[in-house]
């Protein structure tokens, strides 16, 4: 059975906090929108940690009652050595219930009248000069939404973006995570070395009491180094049991080379507006979400759907958001390739050049800039050296952004 929708001036696929942010913003400029969301609710666990800055919270008003906790402090765990402990007074990071968070903005992007259809399977996308046409499945019937233009949110790995001939992701690694019972953790811990996660790294973070997240990123064999990150924390009395159920997600570490094109647009952690460093990208997926409204809103006013008409949405994020993703993907991949020595040492120089100390004091280090941060490293001449002598130079190339090892 085929059943016609009422149009609307937008369509969005994915019902996660970014797709919800521009599905918001649009419906108060006055905008009729419709949200596509595959899963059935949005109560599924997220293979997310949930950190974000105060920052974030500020600007977007994040509610109370979805944090679970504040932190002002961490302990980073080199692959030799002991622990370093970053604190400062005042907190600095939220814990988000992220299953809360998706549906608290859902929510409220619902009472702005945004009307959601959950438990859809989307199987097309036509584009035409003036409107696009969407076909979903849902129970059996097919649903024919149509609008004016769409807006991508569907995170990590979604294959709409090879169909529209926008590309996939350039560069990623896997997440993988597991929720356990802790044992007296009241700090984020984070652990380092190519025995704990192969150019990545570790988490245990406190959620609500006696629970916990432990997760990783890698390149590869997730599950293995999860599981054997569970069992050394299991052993050291920092959780109960490693036996734990596991979740696992992607994450984009380069953006598309196009998030635009003819009646659409592409957001949050699908268009790879995530931070290289920590693979976090809520809040950057909520800035260009707003970003994505805005410029849309000019269009639709206008009439002028076109890619080169929604060009200001991508000049805009690329203004905000270039170099930090630029200079973080420089220093992941450089990273990537240091040994476990190289790594202690690096952590050992950033103790004694004082980075870490401003990294305790200074108000203008962020959670979520680090553009700053990568180049205060790299004007320690012991560190720079350090990182320049793994087994040769970096150049960029200044076109794509890439970084390429020279021969």
């Amino acid at each position: 059975m085929t059943r016609k929708i009422d149009s609307y001036d937008v369509i969005v696929v994915g019902g996660g906090p970014s797709g919800s942010q521009v599905a918001y913003k649009l419906a108060g400029m006055g905008y009729i929108v419709g949200v596509v969301e595959r899963n059935a609710t949005l109560r599924g666990n997220v293979c997310c940690t949930g950190l974000v800055s105060r920052e974030c919270v500020e600007k977007y008003n994040i509610p109370e009652n979805v944090i679970y906790r504040w932190a002002n402090s961490a302990k980073l765990f080199p692959p030799s050595g002991k622990p370093i402990h970053i604190q400062r007074e005042e907190p600095q990071v939220a814990v988000l219930n992220r299953t809360a968070f998706n549906q608290i903005w859902a929510q409220r992007t619902q009472k702005a009248g945004v009307e959601y259809h959950f438990n859809c399977n989307l199987k097309g996308i036509a584009r035409e000069k003036s409107k696009v046409t969407v076909e979903v499945s849902r129970q059996g019937e097919i649903l024919t939404l149509q609008s004016r233009a769409i807006v991508i949110a569907t995170g990590f790995g979604t294959q709409l973006l090879d169909n529209l001939k926008l590309g996939g992701a350039g560069d990623f690694v896997m997440g993988a995570q597991a929720e356990v019972e802790s044992k007296d953790i009241d700090e984020v811990e984070v652990y380092f070395g190519n025995e704990v996660a192969p150019g990545f790294f570790g988490w245990l973070a406190p959620t609500s009491p006696g629970k916990a997240l432990v997760g990783l990123l890698a390149r590869r064999n997730n599950a293995f180094y999860l599981r054997k990150l569970l069992a050394s924390l299991a052993a050291n009395g920092k959780i109960v049991s490693a036996d734990v159920q596991m979740s696992f997600g992607g994450v984009s570490l380069k953006p598309l080379p196009h998030s635009r094109g003819d009646n659409l647009l592409v957001v949050g952690t699908a268009a790879g507006q995530v931070k290289p460093i920590t693979g976090g990208g809520i809040y950057f997926g909520l800035i260009c979400a707003d970003m994505a409204a805005n410029t849309l809103k000019r269009a639709l006013r206008t009439g002028n759907l076109s890619a080169h008409g929604l060009a200001g949405y991508e000049r805009a994020w690329r203004r905000k958001l270039g170099r930090e993703l630029r200079n973080g993907y420089w220093a992941r991949k450089a990273y990537e390739l240091l040994n476990d020595r190289q790594v202690s040492r690096v952590f050992g120089l950033m103790e004694a050049t004082g980075i870490i100390e401003e990294l305790r004091q200074s108000k203008e280090m962020s959670f979520d800039w680090h553009a700053d941060v990568i180049a205060k490293m790299m004007g320690q001449k012991l560190l720079a050296g350090t990182i320049s002598s793994i087994g040769g130079s970096f150049k960029r190339e200044k076109q794509t952004g890439e970084i390429k090892k020279s021969r």
